[in-house]
């Protein structure tokens, strides 16, 4: 079968600095090693890490603040995501070792964040509600106030000092339409857009995929949100029949006896492994043989290379 394998894909450096930090620690660090939520949004890595000695402390219902009192001793990392200061200064008061895996996208972010509210201005910042990158920004200050959809636009006071910024995973379409609305609607808005560059190419190769693609396979987990905007970007911008699985178990073969030509992607956050093993299986598979039809077992030992 025909297969696309769309270019850039997998992971960004930000999620390989990351890992490579964590595996680290587990090498020279003295246990217990917690990581504060998820390294990065993908369940087939934490699980990796775990392996190693690095134990993920996760609860979709608690902030990282909140998950600091599920640790008494040892050392935390800081996720890819970033963190408030706040947290950072609990675990400090705890007496905890702290390593910061924190993406410097985020942090350059962060740092926008601050120069601004020094200026005077208030943060407007696009993103999604209760996802940790969002949630280290509005740790920063009580004036830094969450943009959803262009509807929170209007609830904002026209006659403030503002600065946009935005979650570095986020639609850059999203982005681009609440920005415009804000130029419309506050007259007094300086739009300093901060979605990453990875975040930007893998976003832009799926919204000019090939007219004779008739199917898009997005891997990566529900819960990282730059692989579902790419699943959203494939559904509305490219506009092709689009399917988001985390690995081969969940790919469905009547998907692949209607179509002709398969493009496959991945999030940021996607293990190599799982993307490649995917791409390979589709290149061989025929409708009409059966031996082409058995869906090879996930190697488990190539999840973190």
């Amino acid at each position: 079968m025909k297969v696309t394998a769309v270019t850039p894909r997998g992971y960004c450096k930000g999620v390989v600095r990351a890992i490579n930090i964590v595996k680290k620690a587990t090498k020279e660090v003295k246990p217990p090693i917690y990581i504060l939520g998820m390294i990065v949004h993908n369940e087939y890595i934490v699980n990796a890490l775990k392996n190693m000695g690095a134990i993920t402390i996760e609860d979709s219902q608690k902030t990282r603040l909140e998950l600091l009192d599920e640790v008494d001793e040892g050392t935390i990392i800081i996720t890819a995501h970033g963190a408030g200061d706040n947290v950072k200064a609990k675990a400090e008061a705890k007496h905890l070792a702290i390593i910061d895996a924190s993406c410097p996208d985020v942090i350059k972010t962060h740092e926008l964040i601050k120069k601004y509210l020094d200026e005077g201005k208030d943060i407007l910042y696009i993103g999604k509600n209760h996802h940790p990158e969002a949630e280290g920004a509005l740790a920063i200050s009580d004036r830094v106030h969450l943009i959803q959809s262009i509807d929170d636009i209007e609830k904002i006071d026209p006659n403030g000092d503002y600065v946009m910024t935005n979650q570095t995973t986020m639609s850059l379409y999203d982005v681009y339409t609440i920005c415009e609305k804000a130029k419309q609607c506050l007259p007094h808005v300086t739009i300093a857009k901060e979605t990453c560059n990875a975040t930007k190419i893998r976003q832009e190769a799926i919204a000019s995929l090939d007219d004779d693609i008739d199917l898009v396979i997005i891997v990566g987990d529900p819960r990282s949100n730059n692989t579902k905007k790419l699943a959203s970007i494939a559904k509305t911008q490219a506009h092709k029949p689009t399917q988001m699985i985390e690995s081969i178990n969940d790919l469905d073969l009547t998907w692949l006896n209607e179509a002709h030509h398969v493009a496959v992607s991945s999030g940021a956050s996607t293990p190599t492994s799982l993307t490649n093993q995917i791409i390979r299986f589709i290149e061989q598979y025929d409708p009409d043989d059966v031996t082409t039809h058995q869906k090879p077992a996930i190697q488990y030992e190539d999840i973190l290379r």
